[in-house]
């Protein structure tokens, strides 16, 4: 029987083939991206191999992608922000890297100040609730009158989601920004939730939104009806996950973040679609026991290489796990080895990407605009981080990788997802052999040169010794994969 993982290996190979002939069958060919086909259902934990989502049909979904701070609202350093965001652009520019999932990046301060990240200091509308006055908030906007939603930000909301869809692209939905409660307060911040900027005397002193301990039924009733709305603005949507908040801090938000996942999951539970809703590693003073303890589907902790037991699907985000000082510190080889170190080991992978924001010391973008802090096209310093998460979708959706399980074991570099005796994948990070232990038999093998995305060698292999070495033909880090020939391959 002809699988769909089998029909995409045998799809892949194809377009390899031609893209030999095309060259002449010398040297390297570029490796040939692999997309999934888009969302056929709502993603869930898969029941045969939990550390992947699965839309129903029992393939596993490789979730890996960039996302940047304006692709849901504009922002900027002016007053008010004078340059849209092109999310056609950046969904163009998405698919152009293979990558299928971003986080909708949400705000809960107008106006954050002067602070380190240049794209968070002015946000435009629309915003989550109406600003009607009477008066005006410490931020020269009109007072929010917490009870009237704004329909303009849920009718983004799901525009956004639906052409992320059609990308191929899931989309987490960021429900809260608690980093700037905790973090960006200031005199002049318009936060809805001070009394003196809503018309409703609602009001929270310090990251109140977050700790239940200070939070009154008012304030809760208010961020309950507002995530109702965004369940009822996207739930029969397929492409749609859950957080609930960027980065907030512990242990005040322990119970504030579970609360508000049990409550979206006993919503959803009435809706004719359930999604994933995730919990975000807690900056500051956060554990990721704390996350796995959670009531949550998948979690993005704060190791740079996670154990993957199954617990939850995890999705290793650089916001979290990888800062860019690390990242630029540690170079581009080790930015590239934390992808398929990751992808080896069990992980989804998330790249918080600067995109087009001009930060010093972490992102040159090219070009100008009217804003001086935002750029026209992507610094491209950022792209062998990109390119290798491309590369692992490719191969997550050309295995059976709901079959693949990571087996540290069975190779001597100890990054391999294997099926044994069906599939394996194995990464090297340094130069040179390596020993993998395989079931004899019959296998098709592959070189992926990681620091050039392309095919050094591919051939058939008959293994009858179980303990066989590997050593690819070039220098720096390999990627060896390897399935075993089945008899239609072997009588085409």
């Amino acid at each position: 029987m002809l699988t769909l993982a089998n029909l995409l290996v045998k799809i892949s190979l194809l377009c390899l083939a031609c893209l030999a002939n095309a060259s002449g069958g010398a040297g390297e060919t570029p490796l040939a991206p692999v997309r999934a086909q888009t969302a056929t259902g709502p993603l869930r934990v898969g029941p045969a191999n939990t550390r992947y989502f699965t839309d129903g049909t029992g393939r596993a979904i490789y979730l890996t992608g960039s996302h940047t701070w304006s692709n849901f609202l504009d922002r900027g350093t002016l007053h008010p922000p004078e340059v849209p965001f092109d999310y056609s652009a950046y969904m163009n520019w998405m698919v152009s890297h293979n990558f299928n999932f971003m986080r909708l990046w949400t705000a809960e301060l107008p106006d954050s100040d002067n602070t380190h990240d240049p794209d968070e200091n002015v946000v435009a509308l629309p915003w989550k609730w109406l600003r009607t006055g009477p008066g005006y908030a410490n931020d020269g906007g009109l007072k929010f009158d917490l009870t009237k939603l704004d329909q303009n930000y849920y009718d983004r909301m799901r525009s956004r989601i639906i052409t992320a869809g059609k990308n191929g692209v899931y989309v987490s939905v960021m429900l809260f920004n608690g980093y700037e409660w905790q973090f960006e307060a200031n005199p002049k911040d318009g936060n809805p939730f001070r009394d003196s900027n809503n018309i409703n005397g609602a009001s929270c002193p310090g990251p109140c939104p977050a700790d239940t301990s200070q939070m009154s039924d008012e304030v809760w009733n208010i961020e309950q009806a507002y995530i109702r709305k965004v369940v009822d603005t996207v739930n029969d949507l397929d492409n749609v996950l859950y957080e609930v908040s960027n980065e907030i801090g512990s242990p005040y938000s322990d119970l504030w973040q579970y609360q508000v996942i049990r409550f979206v999951k006993q919503y959803e539970a009435g809706k004719p679609k359930q999604h994933p809703v995730g919990m975000t590693f807690q900056y500051e003073g956060g554990s990721d026991l704390t996350l796995y303890k959670s009531p949550a589907d998948w979690i993005s902790p704060a190791g740079k290489l996670p154990p993957s037991d199954g617990t939850k699907v995890i999705i290793n985000d650089t916001d979290h796990s990888y800062y860019y000082i690390g990242l630029k510190h540690d170079g581009l080889p080790a930015q590239r080895a934390w992808v398929w170190e990751n992808f080896t080991s069990g992980n989804n992978v998330a790249f918080m990407d600067p995109y087009l924001v001009l930060w010093p010391d972490r992102n040159a973008p090219e070009g100008t605009t009217a804003d001086p802090y935002i750029g026209a096209r992507p610094d491209k310093y950022w792209d062998v981080l990109r390119n290798a998460m491309g590369s692992a979708l490719t191969y997550a959706n050309r295995m059976n990788l709901v079959a693949m399980t990571p087996q540290s074991s069975l190779s001597s570099t100890h990054y391999c997802l294997a099926n044994p005796g069906v599939e394996y994948l194995v990464y090297q990070p340094q130069s040179g052999a390596f020993m993998l232990t395989l079931v004899p038999g019959n296998y098709q093998y592959e070189w992926l040169k990681p620091a050039t995305n392309s095919i050094a060698s591919s051939g058939t292999l008959p293994v009858s010794d179980s303990h066989h070495s590997f050593s690819p033909a070039f220098s720096g880090d390999a990627v060896l994969y390897l399935h075993v020939v089945t008899s239609r391959e072997r009588n085409p």
